[in-house]
Order: C-alpha cells, then sequence, then structure tokens
C-alpha cells in the first residue's frame, strides 16, 4: 500500500460503540486496518468519553501508546508514558448550582462523578446505575462526599425521563452554567462549559502538528458531534445515534459489524 492512497493524516476513533465491539474487544480485522493506515502515515487518536481510569487498561490491551483524549476532552493522556499531560476540573461551586437548578426543575436525581487524576475514583449515589464497564465504584453514603475532590464531569439520571429528554431538559435549565452532553445508554453528562471531544482532539491534534482539515473521526453518540464539526469527514456507526447520523459525511457498518475496518479498507484502497 502506497502512503500516498490515504487521504487523512489524522484518524480520531470513539470507543464505546465505535472502536469496541458489545463484547468490549477491538476485533483483528479493526486493528489490522488500523495498523494498516498508520503504516501509511495516519496517526490514530483514540478520543472517549471515558476518564483516564476507566480507559488506559483498554488501550493498554490494544498495545496503543499514542496520545487518548479522554473524559469527553477534559483529560490528555499519553498512553505509551501512562502520564497524564493535562485535565481539566468541573467547578464544583457552579456545578452544585447548576443540579440545585435542575432538580428544582425535573425533580430529584442519581448522580455519580468522576473524580480527577490518573487514579481518580468514580462515585456513585443511591440509586443511580452504572452502565460504563467493569470497573470499580465508590458508593456514597452521603451525597456531599461528592464535592470532597476536583472532578472532571458529573454523572446525572432520572427515574422516569428517557436520556435524550433528561438531556434536553438539562440543557435548556442550566446550559448557561455548564455542559450537557449523552455519551451513551444511562450516560448524561455535566461537564465545565465550553469542553467538548473536538476542544480535546483540537489540543492533541496540535501536540502532533496535525490539522482538522486532515482528519476523519469515527462515532456513534451525541458527545461526538463537535469532534464531527471539527474533522473534515465524520463516520457515524450504523448503530449510531441518529442525532450524530444527521450530521455525518458517511454512515458505515456497525461496530460489531467492523465498520471502522470497512471505511478503512476502502481508503487504503485494500
Amino acid at each position: 500500500m502506497s502512503p500516498a492512497l490515504f487521504p487523512y493524516t489524522l484518524i480520531a476513533t470513539d470507543l464505546d460503540g465505535t472502536l469496541l465491539r458489545e463484547d468490549q474487544t477491538v476485533s483483528r480485522r479493526t486493528r489490522e486496518a488500523l495498523a494498516a493506515a498508520t503504516a501509511a502515515g495516519a496517526a490514530h487518536i483514540v478520543v472517549t468519553g471515558r476518564s483516564v481510569p476507566w480507559t488506559r487498561h483498554i488501550l493498554d490491551d490494544l498495545g496503543y501508546e499514542g496520545l487518548a483524549v479522554c473524559g469527553q476532552g477534559a483529560q490528555l493522556y499519553h498512553a505509551g508514558e501512562h502520564r497524564l499531560l493535562t485535565s481539566l476540573t468541573l467547578d464544583r461551586q457552579l456545578a452544585g448550582l447548576a443540579l440545585s437548578k435542575l432538580e428544582a426543575e425535573v425533580g430529584p436525581l442519581a448522580l455519580a462523578a468522576s473524580r480527577d487524576g490518573l487514579d481518580g475514583e468514580v462515585l456513585v449515589s443511591p440509586g443511580y446505575a452504572v452502565h460504563e464497564g467493569p470497573l470499580p465504584v465508590i458508593a456514597l453514603a452521603d451525597r456531599s462526599e461528592l464535592w470532597a475532590a476536583p472532578l472532571n464531569k458529573i454523572y446525572i439520571q432520572h427515574p422516569t425521563l428517557g436520556d435524550d429528554a433528561l438531556a434536553e431538559a438539562a440543557r435548556e435549565t442550566v446550559g448557561a452554567l455548564v455542559d450537557v452532553v449523552m455519551a451513551g445508554e444511562g450516560i448524561v453528562e455535566i461537564l465545565p462549559l465550553g469542553l467538548n471531544k473536538a476542544t480535546g482532539l483540537s489540543l492533541a491534534s496540535r501536540r502532533l502538528g496535525l490539522r482538522a482539515a486532515d482528519t476523519i473521526a469515527f462515532g456513534d453518540m451525541p458527545n461526538d458531534i463537535p469532534m464531527f464539526g471539527w474533522a473534515a469527514h465524520g463516520v457515524a456507526m450504523a448503530n449510531a445515534h441518529d442525532d450524530l447520523k444527521a450530521v455525518a459525511s458517511e454512515i458505515t457498518a456497525s461496530n460489531d459489524e467492523d465498520g471502522i475496518a470497512v471505511t478503512l479498507e476502502r481508503l487504503l484502497q485494500v
């Protein structure tokens, strides 16, 4: 394969529902397609909503040694050096105000939070259903413990509102104070205002001397919309949320059907 045949110098991939299959593995076909693309001169950056502690075991298993954008753009992690390069935390006073305003509008919420750092714990209040992975969480007896240490984000769930409805209600109520994203089933997040995957990817790409105009991005959820807006070409998985499909440049096969490989192989003229 000639490097000249591959039209992008940066490949940005989400993890859950995109690079990862439903069994949380990456297929051999997808690994080989990414290896071929990087051999042809492209860099690969993982861009995920997961915080670093919930991401690094996956990257280690992949043998991934590059930069990873984690925590919806809050963290830039060097996988090869196991080092956190940058990290943005949530203003806890502002987040507390936002939660108070939101609960006054929609009623009580179940909460979880991701603490900052390489070993930042995930804290979970009573009633919160964990969807993000097999790593351990810390149960909170007292909600005030959420605010005891710096946080990257807060997760919210509602007893009756679905994910899209909760995210929309949160944006309408507190969107001037914080950012709100729907990142997957049961995963609605409160983030620092102005933070998203595009801001994190932009920072990572500048470190590598790469440009948005030369980037292809893969994703499946509404939290990938800013990344698609930043990249030259956005590819939604067949299993993607309709909101992401609406802004995608193209739609590929699902994560379980090697959608990333399908697109990369075409671009590599395999």
